[in-house]
């Protein structure tokens, strides 16, 4: 089973032991993170949200925060004496994937 989920403004496809890489969340390490924001979800027989499930959720653990690799940005203007270096590292949560849930039903059907 698989889903495709939406955070940081970005769309993923996940699916349960995965590790994804997101824009940086605020949760300690080792904390778990519910995404509730689940376009579709792939089975037997698939659900599409409109825009997202109702109900239906992914766990994950953090397990890690992190820079990724320096970008650097050079702007320079021709016969003008214009050169301007920058560079940037975007920061980064790692994220497993834990657990996929279909809907909210059958989450409170195994508490009990």
């Amino acid at each position: 089973m698989y889903a495709i989920i939406e955070t940081g403004g970005k769309q993923l496809k996940v699916e349960v032991g995965d590790a994804i890489y997101v824009e940086k969340l605020d949760v300690a390490e080792g904390e778990e993170v519910v995404l509730d924001k689940v376009l579709f979800i792939g089975d037997k027989t698939s659900k599409i949200g409109n825009p997202y499930i109702k109900g239906a959720t992914v766990k994950a653990t953090a397990e890690k925060h992190g820079k990724e690799k320096k970008v650097t940005i050079y702007k320079y203007n021709a016969k003008k004496h214009y050169h301007k270096k920058q560079g940037h590292r975007q920061p980064y949560t790692k994220l497993v994937i834990n657990e996929i849930n279909k809907t909210a039903k059958k989450q409170a059907a195994a508490a009990e």
